[in-house]
């Protein structure tokens, strides 16, 4: 009976599971980020001002970040205590927002938008409000499917092309802003599923329903 017991009792204490692990790291905010020789960084306690080709911006940084240089065009992020989901969470962001300002201010970002439905077109326009408060001094002009035409404002920080009647070229050194001004776009005709109308960002594509027939 004792034998039986202990048996069961080391059974029981055996487990196939693994140990869990008791050090925190970040996929994304461990990579180096690698720049350019063209594209110049320089940290301060609270930020990191990238210069490049394209301009200059700037990534906030938390006091608990710190920067390594470990060869002249890479770069390497810390932070003081990865236990710590805030600080987890925010060294990957900071990782994420260092490499597209890299990018931005190298390359930039562009994104098209289609248009797609009967009579669906866009045309740049003068702006009758001219430049000022952020605008560039000229609109977009589209014809979506209402009963008039709808027009958007183009920032000045928004380089807008149209190619031809169905498409628009949207392009930033600003990740972030272009794609605030792809979605205010887009919120004028949201693709629906039922005819696969709408302005579609990207490679965005769009579930067709089919309608039950009585």
């Amino acid at each position: 009976m004792i034998v039986r017991q202990q048996i069961r009792h080391a059974f029981r204490s055996f487990s196939s599971s693994a140990c869990s692990s008791t050090a925190y790291i970040s996929n994304i905010g461990k990579q180096p980020i690698r720049f350019p020789p063209n594209v110049t960084l320089t940290p301060s306690p609270t930020s990191l001002s990238v210069n490049g080709p394209l301009g200059t911006t700037s990534v906030p940084l938390e006091p608990y970040m710190h920067l390594t240089f470990t060869d002249p065009n890479t770069v390497a992020l810390t932070v003081e205590d990865a236990s710590e989901k805030k600080q987890r969470s925010m060294w990957g962001l900071t990782r994420t927002l260092i490499s597209n300002a890299v990018v931005g201010m190298t390359e930039g970002f562009s994104v098209p938008l289609y248009l797609v439905g009967v009579g669906y077109r866009a045309a740049i326009e003068p702006d009758p409000r001219g430049q000022g408060e952020g605008r560039s001094g000229q609109r977009l002009n589209m014809k979506l499917g209402f009963s008039h035409s709808v027009c958007e404002a183009i920032p000045e920080h928004i380089k807008v092309e149209v190619p031809s009647a169905t498409k628009i070229v949207l392009s930033c050194t600003d990740k972030h802003l272009l794609g605030l001004f792809a979605a205010k776009v887009r919120k004028w005709r949201p693709p629906e599923p039922y005819k696969g109308k709408g302005i579609f960002v990207g490679n965005e594509t769009v579930r067709i329903k089919t309608v039950k027939k009585k």
